[in-house]
């Protein structure tokens, strides 16, 4: 057994050293800060506004998807 320290933000675990291993691991992620785990708050369809959106982006003159794609690599 191997213990690593490192950090969870967002949905992701960054480990303080890197781990080789040419197969699957298991592993157990033990939090030691006290975290509630929440709900997600889902959008309901009530939230969203067509009107709204078509004006917030009327400006936009690039490509939805190139930028969402662009948005998520740098995460």
């Amino acid at each position: 057994m191997l213990a690593v320290a490192g950090t969870y933000q967002n949905g992701s675990v960054k480990l303080d050293k890197e781990i080789e291993s040419e197969s699957p691991v298991r592993v157990i992620i033990t939090f030691l800060d006290e975290v509630e785990p929440g709900e997600k708050k889902r959008m309901q369809l009530s939230d969203f506004s067509f009107a709204a959106s078509r004006k917030i982006t009327q400006d936009f003159k690039g490509s939805f998807s190139d930028t969402l794609i662009e948005e998520r690599r740098s995460e």
